[in-house]
């Protein structure tokens, strides 16, 4: 079982207390934190189910996870060139997709990045592309006792 304040380990060890009127199990170095209880509400077996849903609600998520597609590099100038090509102007493209001018003149100076609903509307007005797949890199270990990636993983060697 762990401590709810420090989080250590406290395999048996952890004892219940009141912590600013909240019940918590503390082991030995964070009791002096709190009020000691009789017992807290429950049995152990089911703290500590609490304690475990608790831990995997609160574990990092990889946000960049299912990302597959991204804007394109030069995202402003296939705008601006196919805003011309189509004969538009930037008060007429931005009434056809529900913007503002003076977002669209950002737009094409690369001052602001469109949204990705932007784009797609940007995209579907203009007959363009401006998402690309996302091309997955995996790095290559130059050593073999190595725990994890360094930065000499990344540098190229000549």
């Amino acid at each position: 079982m762990q401590c709810e304040l420090c989080g250590n380990e406290c395999s048996g060890r952890c004892k219940p207390a009141m912590v600013d009127k909240v019940k918590m199990v503390l082991c030995p170095r964070c009791i002096q934190y709190g009020e000691g209880v009789k017992e807290i509400q429950g049995s152990p077996i089911h703290v500590h189910k609490s304690l475990v849903r608790r831990s995997n609600r609160l574990k990092e998520k990889d946000v960049y996870e299912k990302m597959n597609i991204e804007l394109i590099s030069n995202w402003d100038d296939a705008i601006k060139d196919a805003r011309k090509q189509k004969g538009l102007t930037r008060e007429q493209l931005g009434f056809n997709i529900g913007e503002p001018t003076g977002t669209i003149s950002k737009m094409e100076k690369g001052e602001l990045r469109p949204s990705d609903k932007v784009a797609k509307k940007l995209e579907k007005e203009l007959n363009i592309t401006l998402f690309e797949e996302v091309k997955k890199v995996t790095p290559q270990h130059t050593s073999s006792e190595s725990q994890g990636l360094t930065l000499a993983d990344f540098i190229k060697k000549k």
